[in-house]
């Protein structure tokens, strides 16, 4: 089953129509919206938590008619459990979800979806496509391609660089493909390939382990902040960071910054926003609330950031 494409110009005007619409519909309940996300583990994550706990906060009172539900979780097991005490227990009218992974959570999300619940899935694609009634994303392969074409502009055929990739999910197969499209016949040498789970940690440890097995490294694609600054201290301590340049990618507020000052480690991200997660909540509570069609795929494009253009994608209020 194919997904549908849409662009919801009429959507989002429903979303800030049903603002001052909303408290004259009734008092009487309608529904109840599950809101399944990952812990606040790393910086996206952090902001994606904040966004989606302050939407709640402003829907609440936006339509009193709709209650809420959000569970966070550190793992698969957790989320799974998540979402069936939410069927169970709360007799919930849809759901918004964000996989943890993509393939644990696949059959529970369709278990929800064949029980008759609206299902919204955020971010990480399912295992199976054409569960989900509602999409909402990044452009995930949007992202890999201006990534990849910033790096075949940027370095000499020959160079060489390594790659930090995510949660192995079905967005990070779509990030990687579009960049390893974007570099085909630029000359770049791809040393190497691991999974730094969107993590500092481990991305320090698996930087670590490119820096003991390759004398040279010209750049990282590190594909997230979080992972960037794990690599970045990985590099600071073997006394490389004259050697290589860094591109992380969301846009957290530390990196852009920097790239803003012309820090030569860091001279370009790609946005991908965690606040992706209000329009997922806001779209689903419109479906709940009134007969505006949402149904399809909500993409939220990437943008290149560089020192020129940095100020614009700045926002030091942000908790990302």
């Amino acid at each position: 089953m194919k997904r549908r494409e849409f662009l919801t110009t009429a959507a989002v005007a429903g979303v800030a129509a049903g603002a001052g619409a909303a408290p004259a519909l009734a008092q009487e309940k309608v529904g109840t919206i599950g809101v399944a996300i990952p812990s606040a583990t790393h910086g996206f994550m952090g902001g994606l938590n904040f966004h989606a706990q302050d939407t709640i906060k402003r829907l609440q009172e936006v339509y009193p008619q709709l209650d809420f539900v959000l569970a966070t979780a550190g793992n698969a097991g957790k989320m799974v459990n998540d979402i069936e005490d939410m069927v169970a227990t709360r007799n919930i009218s849809a759901l918004v979800v964000l996989p943890f992974e993509s393939e644990p959570l696949t059959s529970p999300v369709q278990a929800v979806k064949e029980a008759g619940i609206w299902v919204t899935v955020v971010d990480r694609g399912l295992s199976v496509e054409g569960i989900e009634d509602l999409y909402v994303a990044g452009d995930n392969p949007g992202f890999g391609r201006v990534a990849g074409e910033y790096f075949a502009q940027n370095l000499e055929s020959g160079k060489k660089i390594v790659v930090l990739r995510g949660i192995p999910t079905t967005l990070d197969n779509e990030r990687v493909e579009a960049f390893t499209a974007a570099i085909d016949g630029s000359g770049i040498e791809v040393l190497d390939m691991q999974h730094g789970n969107w993590n500092r940690d481990d991305a320090f440890n698996v930087m670590q382990d490119f820096l003991s097995k390759y004398p040279q490294i010209d750049a990282v694609w590190a594909a997230d902040d979080d992972m960037a600054i794990g690599a970045m201290e990985a590099i600071a301590q073997a006394g490389r960071t004259e050697e290589m340049w860094v591109m992380g990618g969301a846009g957290m507020k530390e990196i852009i910054r920097r790239i803003a000052d012309g820090d030569p480690q860091l001279p370009a991200n790609v946005t991908y926003p965690p606040a992706q997660i209000s329009t997922a909540i806001e779209l689903t509570a419109l479906k709940l609330v009134s007969s505006t069609p949402v149904s399809g795929r909500f993409i939220i494009g990437s943008q290149l950031v560089t020192p020129e253009n940095a100020e614009q994608f700045y926002f030091p209020d942000s908790p990302f």
